[in-house]
């Protein structure tokens, strides 16, 4: 049986809230504006890309539509805007910041001690771990279905920490399925561009049977309306559908081809040839 949250009605984003997380927000788009003109200074001729700065205010922008009222406050009380929040949230929003490339700026503006050691911490065996398409997919669609078909979302519900702890993982989670997917950012252990289509494919499948699920009534466990479930639902499905468009339009133009050398002059090149004379076989990029 559906019904509304116990105490949600008192649920909701207060002002102090909203003042901190404007504060988060505004500090965030400083540093990001200060460290891109740093970067201008450095290298006037490479610069840095204005479309990536709009990209990433665009975020931020999202997540304050999404964090702030009257979103913010609805989301408590109605299923409606809670799926409008992860949306924004979990997938417009990490799309956005990801393609504006913030771990690139970051290696540009710190000293080079500094970014030898962020270097050396996306090579590590955790952040290899982290990058593999499938714990991506597992961290953000997959426990979607842990969410909507258990217990879960009603106990997040009716805490204030659990709905912000929800909160924070949607925005991780859709961070890393973006930057796995379609980041300009380095990734070591990224794969080719067919396993990520796949793995996209793979949450556009999901997404579409979790909200067919959730308007069905199959196995779903929110304590809300039908109606407001089922409107939801659609928001998932549509709203889903165009986010994982849009990640698949930044992957697509993130790609560059592998370009091969040619092999006679592969074999030219002193010390690629091998003892018996024939030439390397990777692909040169």
């Amino acid at each position: 049986m559906h019904h509304t949250h116990p105490g949600s009605e008192q649920a909701g984003v207060t002002g102090p809230a909203s003042v901190l997380i404007v504060l988060a927000l505004l500090s965030t788009a400083a540093g990001y504006l200060l460290a891109a003109r740093r970067v201008r200074r450095r290298n006037t001729a490479r610069g840095w890309s204005r479309l990536r700065t709009l990209s990433f205010l665009s975020g931020l922008v999202l997540l304050a539509v999404a964090l702030l009222p009257p979103l913010a406050p609805a989301a408590h009380t109605d299923f409606r805007g809670h799926m409008t929040q992860h949306l924004l949230i979990g997938m417009y929003a990490p799309t956005a910041l990801v393609m504006a490339a913030p771990v690139t700026l970051l290696l540009r503006t710190l000293p080079p001690a500094t970014a030898r050691l962020v270097t050396a911490l996306l090579h590590s065996p955790p952040a290899r771990l982290l990058a593999h398409p499938a714990v991506a997919l597992t961290l953000s669609t997959g426990t979607l279905g842990l969410l909507y078909f258990t217990p879960l979302y009603n106990a997040a519900m009716a805490h204030p920490a659990g709905h912000g702890l929800m909160h924070a993982h949607f925005l991780a989670s859709g961070f890393l399925f973006a930057y796995v997917v379609a980041g300009p950012d380095p990734a070591p252990a990224r794969p080719g561009v067919r396993p990520r289509l796949v793995c996209l494919g793979i949450a556009i499948a999901a997404h579409a049977l979790i909200a067919q699920a959730m308007y069905g009534g199959f196995f779903v466990d929110i304590h809300a309306p039908i109606d407001q479930v089922q409107q939801g639902a659609e928001i998932m499905y549509y709203g889903g559908d165009i986010a994982e468009l849009l990640l698949a339009a930044a992957l697509v133009a993130t790609w560059r081809p592998e370009r091969r050398t040619p092999l006679r002059a592969l074999r030219a090149t002193d010390g690629l040839a091998g003892p018996s004379g024939t030439a390397a076989a990777s692909p040169v990029r």
